[in-house]
Order: structure tokens, then C-alpha cells, then sequence
């Protein structure tokens, strides 16, 4: 036989109730059944309102009529859509109860207080209502019925509100009943009886522990708890909406689960399972057919070796600590966990220093007052002697824990947790592993709670890496990335990488959606945007509001303002990716500060385009110096728009017009005189610079103009096209003479090993790799310790909306790393 218990949301309404009797009907055609309800949801609430305000001498029509009216429209749902189904008796019943207790509440009222055991009898009324009222439709629905009475079958012993139960004899009472097989068996969960036949409550998740009790008593196969959610999740999902329904569970791991604030069944209900070896299954009425969760004594830690997070809120942390004499006072932990036991406080938590000179312990901030008054009595001597320093109390805490049998034999486990929360910026204040070696629990801020949970889940759980990018400046590069998201977004689902696009921002508007912008309409959706100008503090509520993983920052401006953001923007927990060389080429304070803000928030600052575009320049040239390698010189083509121009100007193309063209394809910077002047390139030799441990300043670069001073000063830069043939003279003479010789000109950066960086116009012959560079090739020569004689030469198109968009791109997944903690 099994036993069914369901739980009050189960039963909240007449479609649900008769969705329950669905469920018993089709358990009953398999084996013999034995049912155990609660209350109505909210009724138990209410009813303990109605006390409270009953003593306080308050008015309750209200509350008790709220009350009523859930029955009544129970009982008119049954009747509309049950035939057969006794309404009128029913009712009558509802009505004969509430007088009840509108009688206990008059002596109560007349009182000013309520006895325990009054409490109880008044408390227990929805479960007992509810079992009439299953027994009237099962009958209606030509069942036959045996109801045990748990006030006489069940022996309770301890508190009125806080029982537990004598299982021996409460079995040898039920077996003495006679209970035909083909009857379903019905019990009001909650109440049981004490030797007297006094009522008694069975305390908090009462029903539950009924449930597991009669399935003791009765021999079970099985109990299933119904309730309104498909299983034991990895997580909360309020929390965590991505959580996983876990198949199984073991005895153990449910236990921590519980203790550890996850939303199943009370301990005591599973180590009544666990002692009597019956497995539960825990399933969801609005969705029978889910297999649910199976809690047993089976363990699956090779296939799943964690379970799950779970987390308990607003938790106060008492900090216990002596100067010298603590490590000779080695009953001190006990002395604290045995007055909290005798005050009935929870010690949900407990650590201690190493060096023996702290004690930690969390208890629930309802009880903190509680909890400082007994450790203050507990050891009044010692703070009066300074033998102990008074306690400090930390508020507003949480304790994340995770849990799983697997912890037990795997090593990383402890490692990927701390590291999650560490690349979530989420501070640790506490740490312990519970004895049984099946969870680690943290103590974290209580604002922390949902984004380190959600990251912890992310790593331990999710094989989907997530990417939240908002994207400032949509040019010709951010046009293109965007295009390239949106062509590649499926793709990259299919290697569980999600790409969110969450933010679009213009120089005039922007368009923000936490859950991801259609990019497939992206343009005119931020035409149509009302948001406006950008801000950094609104993003940063964005992320914080819904908790976002991995926020990344794009920067495709040629902004000096957006640049000197990016401190504030990896302090604030974004990744930072950009081909802006504004940045990078800022005072060197500035370029340190960066790299420190970086390393202390764990995010990365990504810019491989700011040289070479779509080539991995900056990358190879870190991985050669943190390699150990040094580079003794470097020369390059790093101009994609130079290298365009000057290969025209080889077929003969005067400058100005080949400069026309290298802008119309999207060559050249916004301003064509970034790179006629050299200072493009100066930027980008200034970056190599310093990244190959040269500590300069971009007015320490030589730069050699290919334009005069005269037309630098033009402000208008399509007046400047206008005026730039004035020079086509000057460079097809130079053009001429260099194929004289046998030579073409290109435009190169050189870095000497002294550290002397130039620009400069340079003649080059067929033996130089520099020689057929040409069509928006960059090319670049590392010579270094380990390349030498024979130069590192990366070479490729370095110029154009789609290759530098696509090195960004590249960046991107290169946040992905995080996942790993590299």
C-alpha cells in the first residue's frame, strides 16, 4: 500500500480538490491507498490570526469570514461539478465547526490569553473539515471509505504544538482496525492524540510528518508528498529560474536540505523515512505525470555528485573571541551550543579560528536578542575579567551551502564554490563543512545572496554559458558585431553558449532588455527607444535588479570620455571589451590603474583589436612575455587604412584619392587624419610598448606626419578632404623615386630594444616581408629571445568594420574563461 499526502495549495480550491481525487482514484487502481490532507491553504493562517487578535482584542469578523468563505467556495465548486455530492450536509457541517470556534474564541476573548492546548483544538479544524469533505466526494464518486482518527490512533507525546509520535503503539492501534482492502484510507494530517486522548499538534510541517508516520505504521512501499512544484529542484527557483528537478536524492542530502532552509520535507519527517527504510516521492498535483523526486536510501554520487545549493536569509553572526586564554578554555564551544539548546535556539551555523582565538556561530535574526542575553549570562564571568572580549554581532547575514554525497570523494568541489562566489565579488565571512562531509556552507551578506547563488549554480551546474553584453556605439563596428550575433546566436546555442544582447546605447538613445533585445529588429526598436543618454549607474541597476552573471561592456566608440569610464565600469562588475585605443593610450597611470581595478574585481579588460584588428596580436604578444620571452625589436605595418592607401599609391592612385576610397570601405578611422597623421599608429606602437613592459607615454612615440601643419589645423573634416590633394604632388614624387630603386613606401611602427619607439615613412625592397603588405594588410615582426634571428610575424587584414567587429567578437567568448577562474 502506499500512502498519499497532499499539501494545501493541493487542496485550495474545488478544481484542485477534484484533481486530487483524480489522482487517488487512478494510485487506487494499483494498490490500496491511504490519504492524509491538510488544510485548505491560508486556513491554518488565518485561524492562528484569529487567536492572536482574539487576545490582542481585536475584531475578527473579517479574518473568520475570510476563513468561511474558502470552505463555502470549495463546497459550491464540489457541488457544480460533482453529481451525487452531499452539499447541504457539508455545509451544515462547516457551519456547526465555526460555531465551535467562535465558542473557544468567546473564552479566550474573556481571558486575554490562550492555553496551548485550546490553541491546538482550534488550529487543527481545516484538516478535520477537509477530511469530511474528501470522504463526501469519494463517496459521491462511489468509493468506499474508512477514516482513521488520529487523536484516538495516534499516540502523541511532548508539547501540545510540538509533538512527536510513539510509533509501536500508534501501530499496534491502527493494525487493530479492520480496513477492507478495496477502501481508501483517509487521516487528517497534523493531529495525533496524547495517552489522555488529549489533542495534540505535530508541529511545524505537521501533516508531512503524519504522512511518514502512517506509512510506518502501515508498512508502506511508498509515500508521496503532492505539493505544488514538480520536485526537489537543484535550487530555489525564485532565486535560480534555471534550476534543475533532481530525479533522486538520498535520505542524507534530503536531510541537509532541509536543515539548510531548502523548501522540502521537515528533518524529522525524513529520518522517520530513513529509519523505517520508505522511500518518498515528492510530485506535483498540477502535473501528475512528472516523475517527481525520489528520496531513498539509494546514493548516485558518481552520476550527480552535488545536489543542490540551498540558502537561508537573514541570519545574525555572534563572534566570540580572547586574546591569549581562549585555546586553554577547550569546553567553550560546547558551553555555547549547550545554553542555546536549553534557551531553544537554533545554532544554525558554527566555526572556530585556527588559532583558537575565535568562535563564530549563526543563529536566525528572530532570535538574536535571545541568543546575546544567554551567551552574556553564559559567560558573565569572563567578559567581567576580560577573559573573553564581549561578543560582536554581524546582522543581515546569509549561509549558502552546498550539498551533495559527492563532496564527500570529490576535491574540486570546495574550490569551484569559493571560486564562484569570488568572481561574483561575493565576500566570504565564514566557512565550515558539516561532519558528514555532504555539504559546505558559506556566510555571505544577505544583498549577495540571489547573484552568488545564481553563479554558483552557473558553474556547478549549468553546461549553458552565459553572456550578458551591452553594447556602446552602433558605427560600422558595432553595426557589424551586432549583425554577427545575431548570425551566430543559434550556432552558438548549440555549443551552450547563450549571447544576450541587454543593451543597445546610442549617442542619443539607447534600448535596454535584461532578458535580451530582438536583434533581428534592433534598429528600429532604438529609433522608437524613449530611453535616453547612457549611464552607467542605470546599467548597474540592470544587472543588479536581475541579477546578471556576466555583464560585458562593448565599447566600438572612438570616445575619450567612454574610455576614461572603464575604471568605473570593471569596478562596477563588468568585463570591458573595446577596439577604442583611447584607453590603452592614456597617461600610464591611468593604463595601470585599469589592469589593477581588473585584477581586484576579477573581471577582464579585453582589447585585442586596439592593434591588428581581427588579428591576435595583444594575445600572442602576452602569452610570449608572460612566457618569460623578451622582445628585443619590433616592426610593423599597423595601419589597415595605410596599408590600403600606400599600396595604391604603388598603382599610381594620388593620395587624396586613395584616402577617398580606404573611407568609403570603412578603412580609416572616423577621421581620416588619426591615421594620416601618424597618430593611429602611434597609438597602436604605444600599446605594443607597454604591453612588452616598456613604460611610456604616447608624447614619448616619434612620429613622422604625412600631412603638414597647415591642414591638421582644419576643424571640418570634409573640408579637409577637400584641401588634402594640395600634397598628392609631394608623395607621387617620393613614390617615383623609391621605384627608381627598385622600392615601395609603406608606413611603419618601429619599437628598438632601448625602448626609442618611431613612426615613419620607410623604403622597403622585394627582401622585406614588408614588401607585398598592402590592401589593408597589417603585418607584424617580433623579434625576441626566443624569436631570433628569424622574427614571430603575424600578417592579415587589419582594417574594416566586419574584421575588427569579429575580433571583438573573439573577445567576447574570451570572457567565457571566468567559468574556469582563469
Amino acid at each position: 500500500m502506499r500512502v498519499l499526502k497532499f499539501g494545501g495549495t493541493s487542496v485550495a480550491n474545488a478544481e484542485n480538490f477534484l484533481r486530487v481525487a483524480e489522482i487517488i482514484e487512478k494510485s487506487a487502481q494499483q494498490e490500496q491507498v491511504a490519504i492524509v490532507l491538510s488544510a485548505p491553504a491560508n486556513i491554518t493562517n488565518y485561524l492562528i490570526t484569529i487567536i492572536q487578535k482574539t487576545i490582542d482584542g481585536n475584531d475578527i469578523l473579517s479574518t473568520i469570514n475570510n476563513a468561511e468563505r474558502i470552505f463555502a467556495k470549495l463546497l459550491e465548486g464540489l457541488a457544480i461539478n460533482q453529481v451525487g455530492f452531499d452539499y447541504e450536509a457539508q455545509t451544515a457541517r462547516i457551519a456547526v465547526e465555526f460555531i465551535q470556534i467562535q465558542q473557544i474564541l468567546k473564552a479566550i476573548k474573556l481571558l486575554r490569553q490562550c492555553p496551548d492546548s485550546i490553541k491546538a483544538k482550534v488550529i487543527c479544524h481545516g484538516q478535520k473539515l477537509l477530511i469530511t469533505i474528501m470522504e463526501a466526494l469519494l463517496q459521491a464518486r462511489a468509493h468506499k471509505v474508512t477514516v482513521i482518527h488520529p487523536i484516538e490512533k495516534l499516540l502523541a507525546v511532548g508539547h501540545y504544538l510540538e509533538s512527536t509520535i510513539d510509533i509501536a503503539e500508534s501501530t499496534r492501534r491502527i493494525s487493530s482496525i479492520h480496513i477492507p482492502y478495496k477502501n481508501i484510507i483517509l487521516m487528517a494530517g497534523l493531529t495525533a492524540g496524547s495517552e489522555q486522548g488529549e489533542l495534540m499538534i505535530l508541529g511545524r510541517n505537521g501533516s508531512d510528518y503524519s504522512a511518514a508516520v502512517l506509512a510506518a505504521c502501515m508498512h508502506a512501499s511508498c509515500c508521496e508528498i503532492w505539493t505544488d512544484v514538480d520536485g526537489v529542484y537543484t535550487c530555489d527557483l525564485d532565486q535560480v529560474p534555471n534550476a534543475i528537478l533532481l530525479q533522486s536524492i538520498s535520505y542524507q542530502e534530503a536531510m541537509e536540505f532541509s536543515y539548510f532552509g531548502a523548501k522540502i520535507l521537515h528533518p524529522r519527517t525524513i529520518a522517520l523515512m530513513a529509519q523505517f527504510q520508505i522511500p518518498c516521492v515528492i510530485k506535483n498535483t498540477t502535473n501528475p505525470n512528472e516523475s517527481g523526486t525520489l528520496i531513498s536510501d539509494e546514493i548516485d554520487c558518481d552520476k550527480n555528485p552535488i545536489k543542490g545549493i540551498t540558502s537561508l536569509k537573514n541570519m545574525v553572526m555572534l563572534n566570540i573571541s580572547g586574546p591569549n586564554i581562549m585555546k586553554e578554555m577547550i569546553n567553550i564551544a560546547a558551553r555555547i551550543l549547550s545554553s542555546m539548546s536549553c534557551a531553544g535556539i537554533s545554532v544554525i551555523f558554527i566555526t572556530q579560528s585556527s588559532s583558537k582565538h575565535n568562535i563564530s556561530f549563526c543563529v536566525s535574526h528572530t532570535q538574536q536578542t535571545r541568543a546575546c542575553r544567554v551567551i552574556e549570562q553564559e559567560f558573565y564571568l569572563e567578559f567581567k575579567h576580560g577573559i573573553l572580549d564581549r561578543p560582536k554581532v554581524t546582522e543581515s547575514l546569509a549561509i549558502v551551502s552546498v550539498i551533495g554525497d559527492g563532496i564527500r570523494t570529490l576535491r574540486s568541489i570546495s574550490a569551484q564554490f569559493f571560486s564562484a562566489l569570488s568572481l561574483a565579488n561575493v565576500n566570504i565571512i565564514a566557512i565550515a563543512q558539516g561532519s558528514c562531509e555532504r555539504s559546505i556552507s558559506v556566510v555571505i551578506n544577505n544583498n549577495d545572496l540571489t547573484i552568488g547563488m545564481r553563479v554558483v549554480h552557473q558553474i556547478l551546474f549549468s553546461t549553458k554559458q552565459i553572456i550578458e553584453i551591452f553594447l556602446i556605439g552602433v558605427g560600422g563596428v558595432g553595426s557589424a558585431l551586432l549583425e554577427q550575433l545575431y548570425r551566430q546566436k543559434a550556432w552558438l546555442k548549440r555549443k551552450h553558449i547563450d549571447l544576450r544582447v541587454c543593451g543597445i546605447i546610442h549617442t542619443r538613445t539607447s534600448l535596454i532588455n535584461a532578458h535580451g533585445i530582438n536583434l533581428n529588429n534592433w534598429k528600429t526598436e532604438l529609433t522608437q527607444s524613449n530611453t535616453r543618454q547612457f549611464n552607467l549607474d542605470n546599467l548597474i541597476c540592470v544587472v543588479k535588479e536581475n541579477y546578471l552573471i556576466n555583464p560585458v561592456i562593448i565599447d566600438c566608440t572612438a570616445s575619450q570620455n567612454i574610455a576614461e569610464q572603464y575604471v568605473d565600469f570593471l569596478a562596477a562588475g563588468f568585463h570591458v571589451i573595446t577596439p577604442n585605443k583611447k584607453a590603452n593610450t592614456s597617461s600610464l597611470k591611468y593604463y595601470k590603474q585599469l589592469r589593477e581595478v581588473a585584477t581586484k574585481s576579477h573581471r577582464k579588460f579585453l582589447y585585442d583589436t586596439n592593434v591588428g584588428a581581427g588579428l591576435p596580436v595583444i594575445e600572442n604578444l602576452q602569452n610570449l612575455m608572460n612566457a618569460g620571452d623578451k622582445l628585443i625589436k619590433f616592426s610593423g605595418i599597423l595601419s589597415g587604412s595605410l596599408s590600403f592607401i600606400f599600396g595604391k599609391l604603388d598603382e599610381g592612385i594620388p593620395l587624396s584619392q586613395a584616402t577617398v576610397i580606404a573611407r568609403e570601405l570603412g578603412f580609416t578611422e572616423p577621421d581620416p587624419r588619426d591615421d594620416l597623421s601618424g597618430n593611429d599608429v602611434a597609438r597602436k606602437l604605444l600599446i605594443l610598448a607597454r604591453e612588452a613592459g616598456y613604460e611610456l607615454e604616447l608624447q614619448d612615440i616619434e612620429i613622422e606626419p604625412l600631412i603638414p601643419a597647415k591642414l591638421k589645423t582644419i576643424s571640418n573634416v570634409e573640408e579637409f578632404m577637400k584641401h588634402l590633394p594640395e600634397i598628392d604632388n609631394i608623395f607621387a614624387i617620393r613614390v617615383a623615386k623609391a621605384h627608381e630603386q627598385g622600392k615601395v613606401l609603406r608606413f611603419v611602427g618601429v619599437i628598438e630594444e632601448t625602448g626609442m619607439c618611431k613612426v615613419k615613412v620607410d623604403c622597403v625592397d622585394t627582401n622585406d616581408p614588408f614588401y607585398t603588405v598592402k590592401n589593408g594588410e597589417n603585418a607584424l615582426a617580433f623579434y625576441s629571445k626566443y624569436y631570433h634571428p628569424i622574427p614571430l610575424v603575424l600578417r592579415g587584414y587589419g582594417a574594416g568594420n566586419a574584421v575588427t567587429a569579429a575580433g571583438v567578437f573573439a573577445d567576447i567568448l574570451r570572457t567565457l574563461s571566468w567559468k574556469l577562474g582563469v
